[in-house]
């Protein structure tokens, strides 16, 4: 084996004839060692310094090693919190490039950078070797891959004849309009961990996510995309591990190119290559959920892992008066220092890794407003926002923020650049409190399920810029949700300090499981309002996997650390679970036929061209005007949508919605719309029989114009017509 030269870019460990070039940025190093090891990680085999450094890239050729190589790296550097400086040697620091993990992180005092012991703290330095148990980075070669790109819509495959080299490779137009997905989050391990149809050795992993029978039910299903929670690979915080709890959702990257271990079954990454592909096949999208706001080295009293090690003040924004402490806009100890151009680039990198080489279709940003956020607070012109649009390959894929964070300013709801989309808090707090009965909630529960013009449409966005949910994996399953109306979290040992403590949600009369009928039959009935309003509400709906059966966590409305059971989905069902499956995938049947219910721009009265129309009534047929918008104490709401809403038939058609969230039963009058006599029922939330529940045939019970029915308690009804002289 020769050291030559090499090349400062790309970053990371790279294959190339004959052997490897390794790549490190750090600003502020005095020597960067790469460390080799034999193939188990166990045993350090040679030290290696990189003697050249380039625009702050250490770097250096290896002749003779190839793909399968173990590493890791040594830095060099000043010890000086107070400077930011927290460079220590004795540490054994994974590559922030790493495409893939050797050997499980096992937590020790060793891999802290300052003697725990010492009454000096972070501002000792500790001497011990930590090597023994950290993981280890494994070499690569991509080279070889073929990128997968989607063919058409809905088709997918990998592409035989694409260049080997990946700069090349180039992707076809979104497979699913922004406008026309349903999104289904859902947890990776989870999903299948007690399926027992999948096979056990595939049971919590990529490949046991479209094993048969679980890809059948997606499909069947009917979701367009899958929102897998964090990838990346992650490790579990000590004070987790101290109560023998872990980090499950994940949220507390490390290595933002590598595909966290837990989820391979062979310890080979290319089985997320395979899960995407066959998802694909299946005409389902692949969107992450990424976390590059903060990274799993903690505060001040954290490890040295990667970043911390590497070039602390670099990496991470500090506090200017002080660069010891860390800025922690993030609530998690750290925060990444996304203004640092090198920074910037590893999270731009990693983007385009994932899409180019491993095929995602989009991403969910954790606390995106840590990434928006300049010196002088957040900005929807930031570099990021600006890297993103101007890539060829990343503004053209699903873009989700999660607006907001606990930092200054953090709470950005609406005022993301175009093309963003972004999770709806305000939807999911007002479809929850209507549905609950709060009073007053009419003019804002009109303007969520309108796709919340009033927050997007100022900047020229659509409906899509909303996603649109009622539960999702941070709070209370929509059982739970109907089922406790206070936290039960006592099982992440926290007193029950942690988790929402304003949920909208009601238990119905008693905490928790119970066996009184009509209960259980309420809070089956608001499940069903509850999806239905989703459903067909504008904007983008996203399901929490689990919903569709009612799973339970007993309360617990904070389980990113409940790795057990209570998390993973029981694929156990009743017959009223699967029910409820069936009234889920008939309410997306019925959102994919009608095409006004994902109409790609806000619906406005006033229009002058073919769009759909969409008209309010209070439940005596009657317009609504500002009075009836103003009256507090009113609980019902009628709304028509029409135009050319469907996408079988023809011609003009219209829906009627008619809600009641008030505790007693009211009666409504259909309103009388020219062209529309006869109202086909399609939706029955109060009916006990699915077949009464939802009816997408022509056997449904009819509705005259100007007649009235009675809309039982909490209960909502959907029907459809077709104008007079339309035929199929």
């Amino acid at each position: 084996m020769r050291v030559l030269a090499g090349k400062p870019y790309p970053l990371g460990a790279t294959v190339e004839g004959g052997g490897v070039n390794f790549a490190l940025f750090s600003a502020n190093a005095t020597k960067v060692t790469l460390c080799l090891f034999d193939r188990s990680g166990h045993f350090e085999t040679q030290q290696i310094v990189l003697e050249q450094n380039t625009q702050q890239v250490w770097h250096g050729f290896l002749t003779g090693i190839e793909a399968g190589q173990v590493y890791g790296y040594r830095v060099d550097g000043l010890y000086e919190p107070h400077s930011g400086h927290r460079f220590n040697p004795h540490k054994l620091l994974l590559d922030p490039y790493a495409k893939q993990w050797v050997g499980q992180f096992v937590e020790h005092d060793s891999h802290y950078a300052y003697d725990k012991t010492s009454s000096d703290g972070d501002l000792s330095l500790d001497l011990r070797d930590n090597s023994e148990f950290m993981p280890k980075c494994k070499v690569v070669d991509v080279s070889h891959l073929t990128p997968i790109v989607p063919l058409q819509r809905g088709q997918f495959t990998e592409n035989p004849s694409q260049s080997a080299n990946l700069a090349n490779a180039t992707l076809a137009p979104m497979p699913t309009p922004i406008a026309e997905s349903i999104i289904y989050e859902l947890h990776v391990k989870g999903f299948t961990q007690q399926h027992p149809k999948v096979a056990p050795r595939y049971q919590g992993t990529f490949l046991g996510l479209v094993e048969q029978q679980s890809l059948e039910y997606l499909i069947q299903l009917g979701v367009t995309a899958v929102e897998l929670l964090p990838v990346h690979s992650f490790i579990s915080e000590a004070f987790l591990q101290n109560k023998d709890l872990s980090n499950y959702w994940g949220y507390n990257s490390l290595g933002f190119f590598a595909p966290h271990s837990g989820y391979l079954s062979h310890a080979n990454i290319d089985e997320f290559r395979q899960m995407v592909s066959k998802l694909h096949q299946a005409g389902i999208e692949v969107i992450l959920d990424v976390v590059y706001n903060h990274t799993a080295e903690g505060n001040h009293f954290g490890p040295s892992l990667s970043f911390k090690g590497i070039d602390n003040l670099s990496y991470y924004r500090l506090q200017s008066n002080d660069k010891r402490f860390y800025i922690n806009d993030t609530g998690c100890g750290n925060t990444l220092n996304i203004s640092h151009p090198r920074v910037l680039q590893l999270v731009m990198d990693s983007l385009r890794y994932w899409v180019e080489v491993m095929g995602v279709d989009g991403f969910r940003f954790d606390l995106a407003s840590t990434l928006g956020r300049e010196s002088y607070g957040f900005d929807a012109g930031a570099g990021f926002f600006d890297a993103i649009a101007q890539d060829p390959i990343l503004s053209r894929v699903k873009l989700i923020a999660e607006p907001w964070d606990i930092g200054p300013g953090g709470y950005q709801l609406g005022a993301y650049p175009q093309g963003w989309s972004e999770w709806n808090d305000r939807y999911r707090d007002t479809l929850r409190r209507f549905w609950r009965g709060d009073f007053g909630m009419l003019p804002e529960f009109a303007r969520r399920i309108h796709g919340s013009s009033d927050l997007f449409e100022h900047s020229g966005r659509s409906p899509s810029a909303s996603i649109n949910f009622i539960t999702s994996h941070d709070g209370f399953t929509l059982y739970d949700l109907l089922s406790f109306s206070e936290r039960h979290n006592l099982a992440n040992g926290e007193d029950n300090r942690d988790g929402h403590q304003e949920n909208f949600s009601h238990n119905h009369g008693v905490e928790g499981p119970t066996e009184q009928a009509d209960i259980i039959r309420l809070r089956q009935r608001q499940s069903r309002n509850l999806l239905t309003t989703l459903l067909l509400s504008q904007g983008v709906p996203m399901l929490l996997a689990g919903d569709e059966f009612a799973h339970s966590q007993q309360g617990n409305n904070n389980a990113y650390c409940q790795d057990n059971p209570l998390t993973w989905l029981n694929w156990q069902h009743s017959a009223e679970q699967q029910q409820l499956v069936k009234f889920t995938q008939n309410l997306i049947s019925l959102r994919k036929r009608f095409k006004a219910l994902c109409y790609p721009r806000y619906i406005h009265n006033n229009t002058q061209d073919n769009s759909p129309l969409l008209d309010w009534f209070c439940r005596q047929g009657e317009p609504m005007s500002k009075v009836l918008w103003a009256e507090g104490q009113t609980r019902s709401l009628s709304l028509v949508l029409r135009g050319e809403l469907d996408a079988i038939e023809t011609g003009e058609q219209a829906l009627l919605l008619m809600l009641n969230s008030d505790e007693q039963a009211l009666e409504f009058t259909a309103p009388p719309l020219n062209g529309f006599s006869a109202w086909q029922q399609l939706i029955d939330t109060h009916a006990e029989e699915l077949d009464a529940q939802i009816c997408l045939n022509d056997e449904a019970p009819t509705l005259k114009a100007n007649q009235t029915l009675v809309l039982p308690d909490r209960s909502l009804m959907l029907f459809y017509a077709k104008s007079q002289g339309v035929t199929a």
